[in-house]
């Protein structure tokens, strides 16, 4: 569906209107994941949490509506095609038990455990598999020769980067406002929504003025803004509020704004016409499956970045340390204060110290978290020197040819 629409935009609209088309898909590919939280909080919170799924059946009765009544192929898709029924089943397995493992590897202890196990070999077999068949007939499902072109080998490269960071930060925002600071998932949801909407934003800019402006400049510029977003979120402590997430999120999603529209645009200028299926379909795919290893690592480091930092922290609450003695102390006083009696008094103060422990183990493995979502995306920024020109498809000196 994604590099279907994402085709059809190219197609659909002329050479000098093309970044129009692409901020419109890109403010739901973008901007829809972040958005997500706040209509899921909202659902969950005022109805019940099968309308989360429920509520995208008249949405896409819709959009089949939509598309069968004005969507049309353009000339170069008439003629007959040959299917390719085994590069799309080999394509199926291999993404799927991907993505299977990616998501429930962690549940089962990764490779210790059989059914992952299972699931990487039947990744790597399919996978091979798969590149031998596609290069091997005349029309393949997926059209690996079009990697030939490196503007298109460097996008795409740069769209599993920009999947990783996106989806990893939206993976770890709800989880540290609901589960340290209690939020709910409506409350989450609106904490995340002006960050979406100044994505939003800088996108409807940013396609308006396509033609003037490289991907070169300007997707170094988004990634710097979301790397300042990420070490400000890691700045956070147990007691920041929602607050002091506002700015940080909209220099996220002023960031991300800058770099959809301006990137997607220079990976497809070179391709022609009837490449633009494939080129879309592997931008898309690539931000997809690095989106999934974004959460899967994601949700793999938060236990272990919190358990190193428990570890680190521990070693300074020991017995017969002066601190650590005195706020156990200062607490007992505090509880007997209340009634409670001595035994039970030190009993709760280290279930409290406990706690406190854990709750900041923590938040030190959120700021490790953060920055590396950053840091993933300042490290794809070299394959821009692989791009003859940052120019969006239409948009560069040979649009009149």
């Amino acid at each position: 569906l994604l590099s279907t629409a994402q085709s059809t935009l190219f197609e659909a609209f002329p050479p000098k209107e093309v970044g129009v088309g692409q901020a419109m898909f890109g403010v739901g590919v973008m901007v829809g994941p972040t958005i997500g939280p706040t209509l899921g909080g909202y659902i969950v919170d005022n109805l019940s949490w099968p309308w989360i799924f429920y509520i995208n059946v008249p949405l896409g009765i819709f959009a089949a509506f939509m598309v069968y009544t004005y969507v049309h192929d353009a000339l170069h898709q008439k003629k007959s095609l040959t299917i390719d029924g085994t590069g799309i089943l080999l394509l199926a397995l291999c993404v799927g038990s991907l993505q299977w493992m990616l998501e429930r590897g962690e549940r089962f202890d990764w490779f210790d455990s059989r059914f992952v196990t299972v699931l990487a070999v039947t990744t790597v077999t399919s996978f091979v598999l798969l590149i031998w068949r596609e290069l091997t007939i005349d029309e393949p499902v997926i059209n690996l020769r079009v990697l030939l072109n490196r503007q298109l080998a460097a996008g795409v490269t740069m769209g599993a980067f920009l999947g990783f960071a996106l989806y990893g930060s939206v993976f770890v925002l709800p989880v540290f406002l609901q589960g340290l600071h209690g939020f709910t998932a409506n409350q989450t949801g609106m904490v995340i929504l002006p960050g979406a909407l100044a994505s939003a934003f800088t996108m409807a800019i940013v396609g308006r003025n396509a033609g003037r402006l490289d991907a070169r400049v300007t997707v170094p510029i988004g990634a710097s803004l979301f790397m300042f977003a990420m070490w400000k979120l890691s700045l956070l402590t147990f007691d920041s509020g929602a607050d002091d997430l506002f700015w940080p999120l909209i220099a996220r999603g002023v960031g991300l704004g800058l770099i959809f529209v301006p990137l997607t645009g220079a990976t497809m200028a070179e391709l022609h016409p009837s490449e633009l299926a494939q080129g879309t379909g592997m931008f898309n795919l690539t931000r997809q499956l690095g989106g999934s290893l974004g959460i899967a690592i994601s949700a793999t480091l938060l236990q272990r970045f919190t358990a190193q930092s428990r570890a680190l922290l521990a070693e300074h609450v020991v017995s017969g340390d002066p601190l650590a003695m005195a706020r156990v102390d200062g607490v007992m006083r505090a509880l007997i204060s209340k009634g409670m009696n001595v035994v039970t008094a030190k009993q709760q103060a280290l279930l409290i110290i406990d706690r406190q422990l854990q709750g900041q183990a923590t938040v030190l493995a959120f700021s490790r978290l953060y920055l590396l979502s950053g840091m993933a995306l300042m490290l794809s920024l070299p394959l821009l020197l692989l791009f003859r020109s940052g120019k969006s498809r239409g948009l560069g000196p040979d649009a009149a040819h």
